[in-house]
This record gives structure tokens, C-alpha cells and sequence, in this order.
């Protein structure tokens, strides 16, 4: 085998470098070559011609040469589907390789390399904000984000009293409303949480208080496993209530998803999905920070949510009636069950497709006067008297007795034409 194949072969076995047709996603390679992935040069060590070729020894210790892997990979004719050296790629260049190959191109902004504890010791205070450096407050950062014991924990039940105990429905969590005389809510003394077999908590838990720690604390229990996490952060506006030194209250905001986004990353299961509400002060600012925290290859949408109809006291005069939902997975497949749609599409059989079922998509489709036949004649505007012939290569999406039964009940309009 080929030294190019067994790189080839081996680089395969991870998945995440290669797309559901079972290729090589050279992309992917080089994102995790440039992050000095631990698995990526763990794999590649693990074959001594290629720890030979991209490593070097130094006293005993392995060193990986970036540049020369990611020189390597970059050839065009490495996977042998060209003769040319130039890339199907347009985009600035120094030395020969693109600005983003070099690792001097990012997006940078005042305290990024910082953890920002956003919070207020009262909801009604408000402070500025301290930012701990990763580097110079790393204790610091230690301590704020260590896991914390939470206190004051209740229980809240559904207590239902009915006065009908007849009622088959009596006993039941999904009795309707009508059902009960009374509902209400009681509390009960917490001794220690309902766990799986597994030691997984099964209870839904609201906790109060700064998200950070928050996220930070979970992770003792919940890390890998969340399926979903929706976030409706700040939308940075004015009054938002997120009322940060106005001095740096771009770069605050960035530093402050950053962190967070960060954590929730830490929770999710490999097929989980992240859900980012946001609005379009920060939302084009918000998808490169997701893309540097999930990897752009895992952006799955941008969904529009309209939030108003046409304001007229706006900037410009352009009411932004939408708002913006950002969707990320921590690594599922394009081909996993989380994306497979579940609409049931209904069929149906008529004359008017004597030789098979349609749908009401069908109805919109291009049909000939041979495959719809009862769509084979011209339609009289009963109004006027002008004549419609049918287009034999693009029949009528009606039948002939359609539009007799329209005209008997006196509704006297035309059917709509394909």
C-alpha cells in the first residue's frame, strides 16, 4: 500500500474526517491540524512510517511538524483527483498558503482570552463586570468554575382533589382540566434526587441563579449526555436589561456567550443539538463564535421567527420584524434519526388518476392530456364565453366534472391552471 492510501486509510478511521458518503473531508483534517488535535496526532503516531514523516524526535520526545502534515494534505493530487497543484479554491494567499492555513486569521476582540462571570450579587444591582485572564488568573478562573453545592432545594407536586371519584380519569396524570375540582401545587422535603439505573438524575430541575456556575456545575453529572439545549441570551440592544460598562459592551457581550457557549458544548451528547435565539445586533457576530466553538461543518440552519408586523418608528424606515434562531449539533450526521422527517404524506385516488394514487402535491405538478385524461378539454369562462383550450403537453389540474359541479352549485369561477 501506497503511503498515500495508508494516510489516506488511516485519517478515514476517524469519523469526523470524512462525509457520509465515507470520503475524506480534507477540511476537517486541517481544522483539527491547525488546533493540534490530541486524537488527530495520536492517530497519526500510531503508524511508524507516518510518525516518521511527520514528526521529529528531540530527546526523547516526539515533536509534531505542522507544517510539513499540513503541506502535505494540501497537495491537490493527494487524493489523485487532479494534475494540478492549484486548489479549487479562490482566496488570499501569503507564501503560498491561504490566510486561514497559516493560523493568522481569527476573530479576535478585547477579552476573549477572559472567563466573565456575568452576574449581579442582587437582580436589582447592577456592577461592572470583572474579567479573569486565562493566563494571569487561571487560580481564578479555577475556583469561579469549580462545581458548587446547591442549597435550598424544594420539590414542587401536583396535588389534585376531585370531587367526582367515579371519574374513570380520577387517578390518571392526563386527566383533562374539567375532570378536577381542584388543582394545586404543594411542596415536599428533598432527601435526595430520583435516579435512573444508571445514577442519572430523572427529575426536571430549575435552578436559580448565574448560568456560568451554573453550566459549570452540571457538568459533574449531565456532561455528554443533553440531547437538546435552547439559550435565549441577551440580544446586546439597548434597554435588554444587559447593561454592562458601556465601554466595552460589544466585546463584554462576545466574551460573555463565548464562555457559555463554551459549557453547553461540554454537556451535549455527540448527536446533540444547541438552539441560539438571537436578534440581528449580534446574530452575524454570534454565527462566527458558534463556528469557532461547535465547528462550522456542524452548523446545521438559520431559522427566521417573525416577532411583529411592519413598525413604522424605525431606523431607515425598515421594521426588522424577525428575529433569528441559530442551530448547531456537537457532531451528528446529516443522515441520523434527529434529522429524518416524520410528515406523513396522504394519498389519495381519484378519476383523475385512473392508473395511480396522488398526492396534493401532484396537483402542482406537470401532467399530460395522456396521463389525465378527464383533464382533456376547454374551459368556458361562463361569464364571458371565451374559450381556454387545454395545453396537451401541461393539462388542467381539475377533471371536466370538477368544473360542471362548480358551475351546478353557481359558485361561477374558474378552476386555477397548472
Amino acid at each position: 500500500m501506497s503511503f498515500n492510501a495508508k494516510l489516506i486509510t488511516l485519517l478515514k478511521t476517524d469519523r469526523r474526517f470524512v462525509d457520509d458518503d465515507r470520503e475524506l473531508v480534507i477540511a476537517a483534517v486541517q481544522d483539527a491540524a491547525w488546533k493540534t488535535d490530541r486524537a488527530l496526532v495520536k492517530l497519526l503516531l500510531a503508524d511508524k512510517d507516518i510518525k516518521a514523516k511527520f514528526f521529529e524526535e528531540i530527546e526523547g520526545h516526539w515533536v509534531f511538524n505542522l507544517n510539513t502534515f499540513l503541506d502535505y494534505i494540501s497537495q491537490k493530487n493527494f487524493l489523485d483527483n487532479s494534475y494540478t497543484r492549484f486548489r479549487n479554491r479562490i482566496g488570499l494567499t501569503i507564501g503560498g498558503k491561504f490566510l486561514r492555513e497559516r493560523g493568522e486569521v481569527a476573530l479576535v476582540w478585547p477579552y476573549k482570552d477572559c472567563v466573565l462571570e456575568g452576574g449581579q450579587t442582587k437582580e436589582e444591582e447592577r456592577r461592572k463586570e470583572i474579567f479573569f485572564n486565562e493566563v494571569l488568573a487561571q487560580d481564578e478562573i479555577t475556583r469561579l468554575l469549580d462545581p458548587k453545592a446547591l442549597t435550598n432545594f424544594k420539590r414542587y407536586v401536583i396535588a389534585r382533589e376531585r370531587s367526582d371519584r367515579s371519574n374513570p380519569l380520577a387517578d390518571q396524570e392526563t386527566a383533562s382540566p374539567s375532570a378536577r375540582s381542584d388543582t394545586a401545587v404543594a411542596e415536599e422535603p428533598v432527601t435526595g434526587f430520583r435516579r435512573d439505573e444508571n445514577g442519572v438524575i430523572r427529575e426536571n430541575l430549575i435552578i436559580k441563579g448565574n448560568n456560568l456556575l451554573a453550566l459549570h456545575t452540571l457538568k459533574t453529572q449531565f456532561r455528554g449526555r443533553v440531547k437538546l439545549i435552547y439559550i435565549d441570551p441577551p440580544y446586546n440592544i439597548a434597554g435588554d436589561s444587559f447593561g454592562y460598562n458601556d465601554s466595552f459592551n460589544h466585546s463584554t457581550w462576545l466574551t460573555f456567550m463565548k464562555n457559555r457557549l463554551e459549557a453547553a458544548r461540554e454537556l451535549m451528547r455527540p448527536d446533540g443539538v444547541i438552539f441560539i435565539h438571537i436578534g440581528d445586533q449580534e446574530m452575524h457576530y454570534l454565527k462566527l463564535v458558534a463556528d469557532d466553538v461547535f465547528g462550522r461543518d456542524n452548523f446545521i440552519a438559520t431559522v427566521p421567527r417573525k416577532t411583529r408586523s411592519g413598525k413604522s418608528d424605525v431606523p431607515y424606515r425598515l421594521s426588522q420584524d424577525f428575529d433569528w434562531m441559530l442551530m448547531y449539533t456537537k457532531g451528528a450526521s446529516k443522515n441520523d434519526a434527529l434529522f429524518q422527517r416524520s410528515v406523513t404524506r396522504k394519498y389519495y385516488k381519484t378519476p383523475d388518476f385512473p392508473n395511480d394514487e396522488w398526492r396534493l402535491t401532484d396537483l402542482t405538478t406537470q401532467r399530460t392530456i395522456q396521463e389525465r385524461p378527464n383533464s382533456n378539454f376547454t374551459l368556458v369562462n361562463p361569464r364571458t364565453g371565451q374559450q381556454f383550450p387545454v395545453n396537451p403537453n401541461r393539462c388542467w389540474g381539475i377533471t371536466k366534472d370538477s368544473v360542471d359541479e362548480y358551475l351546478a352549485k353557481k359558485e361561477n369561477r374558474l378552476p386555477w391552471r397548472l
